[in-house]
């Protein structure tokens, strides 16, 4: 085989997209690649549930299966049920791994009223190489889209009919990836029969998070695959492996997640810091609601950055959930450390379920805002002051 620069280039990434090294899912791969071995596969598939459990990185790796020329011939066998995975070693798998493909191409949000995704395709590479798990702020910022609102335009869709219209140049299908259709809007219209009547040997496949967002006609059209949320042991697992994290450490940030990997990554990756000491400072500063106090304690935590930041409110958010749970059951069995634990019981006796509620929204509306670039002076300030309020009762 001869060597191409561009993929030995980019052959750290050979695996990533393959169907066995995606983080859990195991119910879903199963299903891929009975489809895929049963060569009867839907014109249009939806992979419906967030990025962070891996619906655009299952949507990438399905493609690869399918363009594998290796596929059906029985000389690599996955660990799922002994069901055909992609090769990995192939020319058609190099390529797909390493976002290459001519016959594979990607859709996905962009800024700018005219942009299309062929715009952007250097920067998609490179995101997708690092991890298909991150969420649509983190690649609009990529973008430095700043407040804009990303979308999927009508050249998009324009682009898309063209691409789609001819013929296949080396694989056996010609198939379109696009994450998240939600931002096609109205311009997803455009679509509607190109979808329902595809060009023989085409296939769709869209990674998608919000059901309700997406056009009736669209959603019609397609077979769903509900993705299924990670569970705290498969992040953990996740994190162990691929960054070699200390178990403890893959635990707890595990715990924070949520069950998105892709978060889990972000938070790996920041700085270790005590987020659980300074929440509880926090509280306790708001508490006393003294002012110089607190215009001091937001000067300093504005210098985080912003990523510190929200790693710093989804602890909050999970710490307060957890609190939620203790004061609603008066369970104990609780994700929390044992000093975490012994705090939460001993704010019980003055936070009532109304209150953390409280707390929880406007924790919720701040990661919203950090997102948005909002000034962290004038945010943090703010919040501590209605925390207060909050805490007191006012």
């Amino acid at each position: 085989m001869q060597s191409c620069p561009i993929l030995d280039v980019i052959g750290t990434y050979l695996r990533r997209v393959s169907m066995k090294d995606i983080i859990g899912q195991e119910r879903v791969k199963s299903f891929l690649l009975q489809l895929a071995a049963s060569e009867r596969v839907p014109h249009a598939l939806l992979f419906l549930g967030n990025t962070g459990s891996g619906n655009l990185a299952l949507a990438s790796a399905f493609a690869q299966v399918l363009q594998c020329e290796k596929s059906g011939t029985g000389l690599f066998q996955a660990d799922n049920n002994d069901l055909e995975d992609a090769c990995g070693v192939c020319s058609a798998c190099r390529k797909a791994a390493a976002f290459v493909h001519p016959d594979i191409h990607f859709s996905f949000p962009t800024v700018g009223t005219n942009a299309v995704s062929n715009d952007y395709i250097k920067e998609w590479r490179k995101f997708l190489g690092e991890t298909p798990y991150s969420d649509a702020n983190d690649w609009l910022q990529r973008l430095n889209a700043e407040n804009k609102q990303g979308n999927i335009t009508k050249e998009e869709c324009n682009a898309i009919i063209k691409k789609l219209s001819l013929k296949a140049f080396e694989g056996r299908y010609k198939i379109l990836v696009m994450w998240l259709p939600e931002y096609l809007g109205k311009e997803g219209n455009r679509l509607l029969k190109l979808i329902e009547e595809p060009p023989e040997q085409t296939i769709f496949l869209l990674a998608a998070e919000n059901q309700d967002q997406i056009l009736n006609t669209i959603l019609s059209r397609c077979q769903l695959v509900k993705i299924d949320r990670l569970s705290d042991e498969e992040v953990a697992t996740g994190l162990e492996k691929r960054l070699r994290l200390d178990p403890e450490r893959a635990r707890q940030i595990a715990f924070l997640a949520g069950g998105d990997f892709g978060a889990a990554l972000a938070a790996a990756e920041s700085a270790e810091n005590d987020n659980a000491a300074d929440f509880l400072d926090w509280l306790r500063k708001c508490w006393r609601g003294n002012a110089v106090e607190l215009v001091k304690w937001t000067e300093e935590f504005a210098k985080l950055g912003r990523e510190n930041q929200k790693q710093f409110l989804h602890y909050g958010l999970h710490f307060l959930r957890e609190m939620m749970a203790l004061v609603a059951t008066g369970n104990t069995t609780l994700r929390l450390r044992p000093t975490e634990l012994a705090t939460a019981q001993n704010m019980a006796k003055v936070l009532d379920f109304d209150k953390i509620g409280q707390l929880i929204g406007l924790f919720n509306d701040n990661i919203t805002f950090v997102e948005r670039n909002a000034n962290p002076k004038i945010l943090f300030l703010d919040s501590s002051i209605q925390m207060n309020k909050i805490l007191k009762g006012v």
